[in-house]
């Protein structure tokens, strides 16, 4: 299993705290069994950090159709609605969002090439990722792509109320293919993509999808 490098250091310090409250616990603690009991549960936390920081294997998509925009990454439809984006655009597109668990893959990818015409992080609160005004208020990224075929579309990465760090390698002037890693969100956390109006989406309320395989719309 490879590790993202956005995990380098939370494995590194996960496993060296694993290691020193084990060895501690079987020097101090008495009865033995509780200093396994402790060692077992403290490799449960590790084995979970290496998971949530995990590399899935290559993906490509489900189909391959002119204009079609991909899940930027894992977890489930939780929104699909038209709204006025107020940063960006500001006007009407359609909103889909992902939700993203703990247990879900945490980078996120770019669901269509193109060039980066905007890029922007805001520091803000951590309201639970699912809450209605959470893409606005709490921590986010917002990152504009115009499509080869000259649309737009914004990505937003939402932090939640655990999540406490947003990774964006978006550049404007930036080149980018569909696919290619936009960033990483740690622990809980919402991704928003907005699309033209007359965008034709391909998935529904509450199904799972799966980053650069699932196509959540045709442009």
């Amino acid at each position: 299993m490879r590790i993202h490098k956005e995990g380098y250091i939370s494995v590194l310090l996960t496993g060296l705290l694993v290691a020193a409250i084990s060895v501690t616990s079987f020097h101090f603690v008495d009865p033995i069994w509780i200093a396994i009991i402790i060692t077992v549960i403290l490799l449960f936390v590790l084995l979970f950090i290496i998971h949530f920081f995990r590399i899935p294997p290559t993906r490509l998509p489900e189909k391959n159709s002119p204009g079609q925009i991909l899940s930027p990454c894992d977890g489930k439809v939780v929104a699909i609605e038209k709204i006025t984006e107020t940063e960006f655009f500001k006007d009407e597109r359609i909103q889909v969002s992902v939700f993203m668990s703990p247990l879900n893959v945490h980078i996120n990818w770019y669901p269509s090439g193109g060039r980066v015409v905007y890029s922007r992080y805001y520091k803000g609160k951590h309201l639970v990722a699912w809450h209605p005004k959470s893409s606005m208020l709490n921590e986010h990224a917002t990152v504009a792509i115009k499509t080869a075929g000259n649309k737009e579309i914004v990505v937003r990465q939402i932090a939640g109320a655990i999540a406490r760090r947003i990774v964006t390698y978006s550049q404007p002037g930036q080149k980018v293919k569909q696919g290619d890693d936009l960033g990483f969100i740690k622990f809980g956390s919402r991704v928003d993509v907005f699309l033209p109006t007359d965008a034709k989406i391909s998935v529904a309320l509450h199904q799972k999808v799966k980053g650069n395989i699932t196509g959540i719309a045709i442009i």
